[in-house]
């Protein structure tokens, strides 16, 4: 069902913005690559929440799978394949890169919404 949740949109801006400060000013080892993974995740998952009521480990598990099919074309190269390796938005977005690491940090992500929505 459709509707507006203002509350999950406040976790999508907050979120949203937190990702756009890593992105653009942390440049370390753990928090840019692991934390921002995860958080994306969460972010992807306040979008859909946004507008979409429903069951939340369906809504969280489909975000889940998502993340690592985005994943996924990062390891067959898709930016290159549609000849988007000299466009930054495109490799920014989809990614240059495959790691396990991402998908760790992805179903820490899912592990931290499931485990909020249990509390909620």
């Amino acid at each position: 069902m459709l509707n507006f949740n203002k509350k999950y949109f406040l976790l999508f801006i907050l979120l949203f913005l937190v990702e756009l400060y890593i992105g653009f000013y942390v440049h370390d080892a753990i928090i840019r690559p692991y934390i921002g993974d995860l958080l994306v995740v969460i972010l992807i998952y306040a979008f859909v929440r946004i507008f979409i009521t429903g069951s939340y480990f369906k809504t969280a598990l489909g975000t889940l799978l998502f993340a690592f099919l985005v994943e996924f074309a990062q390891y067959l190269d898709v930016v290159t394949f549609l000849g988007l390796e000299n466009n930054t938005f495109a490799k920014v977005i989809i990614g240059t890169s495959f790691s396990w690491m991402d998908i760790w940090a992805y179903t820490g992500g899912f592990v931290v919404i499931i485990i909020a929505e249990r509390l909620r």
